[in-house]
C-alpha cells in the first residue's frame, strides 16, 4: 500500500500544511506520491475550489456559507507540495523562505526538532525516492550488474518497536534488481 497525498486541496491553509509536515516528520514518514489538487467534474472539492465556500456546511444565496481558503497561484501550490515533501533538499529553499514569512524560523535548524536544516547540499536537481533506490539505475536492460551492490544502504538498523519501510527510511536491499519497465527489452 502506497499512500498518495493531494497538496493544495481547497480548505487547507499554509499553517495546515506546516502542521502536516511536522506530523509526517515526527512520525518518520516521507511522502513520495504527492500531487497538487486539480479540479475534476462532479467533486465536492471542485465546488469548493470554484465557489470559495464549504458546501458541506450549507451554501446560501446571500453567501452566508463558510468561506474556505483556496490555494491559487503556482507559488502557493508548490509550497503546499514542498511541505509534504519536506525531506527533499530541492524544496528546502522554498520552505526556508515560507517558514521565515510565517514567523516559524524556529523550525529551521540542524536538530531533530527542526523541519529543515540550515545548510543546502549541492544537489543535481534529482531527488531519488526510497522506492527507486531499490531499483537498478537506468533501467534493467543496461548492465543488470550495476544495481545496488552489497553493503549499500544508509546503515540504519531497525530499533526495537520500529518498523522500517520504504517510506520511513528502509535502506536499499543488496543485490536487488529493479523491475523491468514497459519499454525495457
Amino acid at each position: 500500500l502506497i499512500p498518495y497525498f493531494i497538496a493544495a486541496h481547497p480548505g487547507t491553509t499554509d499553517e495546515d500544511m506546516l502542521e502536516l509536515a511536522l506530523w509526517l516528520k515526527r512520525n518518520g514518514f516521507k511522502a513520495d506520491q504527492v500531487q497538487a489538487f486539480y479540479p475534476s467534474p462532479m467533486a465536492t472539492a471542485t465546488a469548493m475550489y470554484h465557489s470559495g465556500l464549504n458546501p458541506l456546511k450549507g451554501v446560501h444565496r446571500d453567501s452566508r456559507g463558510e468561506k474556505v481558503d483556496i490555494v491559487r497561484g503556482e507559488k502557493r501550490r508548490r509550497l503546499h507540495k514542498a511541505f509534504l515533501r519536506y525531506h527533499d533538499p530541492n524544496n528546502w529553499p522554498l520552505l526556508r523562505e515560507a517558514l521565515k514569512a510565517m514567523g516559524r524560523a524556529d523550525l529551521i535548524g540542524n536538530g531533530k526538532q527542526h523541519l529543515i536544516p540550515t545548510f543546502q547540499p549541492s544537489t543535481d536537481g534529482g531527488y531519488q525516492s526510497a522506492r527507486r533506490k531499490n531499483s537498478t539505475p537506468g533501467g534493467a536492460g543496461k548492465g543488470a550488474a550495476s544495481g545496488v551492490g552489497a553493503g549499500g544502504g544508509t546503515g540504519k538498523a531497525p530499533t526495537k518497536g520500529r518498523v522500517l519501510t520504504q517510506h520511513t527510511g528502509l535502506p536499499p536491499r543488496a543485490g536487488v534488481k529493479g523491475k523491468r519497465g514497459r519499454g525495457d527489452v
